[in-house]
């Protein structure tokens, strides 16, 4: 895709009056542990982005590398997250909203339209629309979602090192096999999200892993 066609939403956007457009994505919706993350970007008119894609088609070290571009050239740029306590509370998709929010407001300058990954709008201060597919379509929604996962990976290495027995430096929270036995052998530990374990783990071993 060309720098141009990358730039068509927020092009449009432009187009009706709106000068700062941000695109906003999110990281760990589906992991069984720590917090879901989102990203909000305020990309140049031009800039330089080789590779720009959805983080899922990108290698880690790709992903890596275009992080540091991306803020040394974004406008603007913010990573806000909500917490395993505050999924467990009110559920992941206001969560997520919840971080998508957070990562907005943290922009300065302030964005006057977003640019929404996904089917849906969560409540902003600012308009904007959501765009199915959005970090394979927007430069600054392929932009937010390398920020969100590579600060969600960063993250996960650093928890590692808290709970080594769980291996999250490697299954990155997923639901994956090994991160299933060691719940099964170890009970949840502090970062786990209790909601999403109701089916993996019974009562008692719930209840065995709150006191690690």
């Amino acid at each position: 895709m060309s720098e141009a066609e990358h730039l068509i939403y927020e092009a449009r956007a432009h187009s009706k009056g709106y000068q700062f457009v941000c695109g906003v994505d999110e990281a760990g919706r589906g992991p069984l542990a720590a917090p879901v993350y989102a990203a909000a970007v305020l990309l140049p008119e031009r800039f330089d982005l080789p590779g720009l894609d959805d983080s899922k088609k990108l290698s880690a070290k790709k992903r890596e590398s275009l992080y540091d571009t991306i803020c040394s050239q974004a406008v603007a740029w913010c990573v806000a997250s909500a917490s395993e306590q505050e999924i467990d509370e009110v559920n992941i998709l206001q969560a997520t909203f919840l971080a998508m929010r957070r990562a907005v407001e943290g922009l300065h300058p302030a964005a006057d339209y977003a640019l929404i990954d996904g089917n849906r709008m969560p409540p902003l201060p600012i308009p904007g629309e959501t765009i199915i597919k959005g970090d394979s379509l927007s430069a600054s929604i392929s932009a937010a979602s390398i920020l969100a996962k590579v600060s969600r990976d960063r993250y996960m290495v650093e928890i590692d090192r808290l709970y080594p027995q769980y291996q999250f430096a490697k299954h990155k929270g997923y639901g994956t096999k090994l991160h299933v036995e060691l719940l099964k052998k170890y009970g949840p530990c502090p970062i786990h999200r209790k909601s999403f374990l109701k089916k993996i783990l019974a009562p008692e071993e719930l209840q065995r892993g709150q006191k690690l």
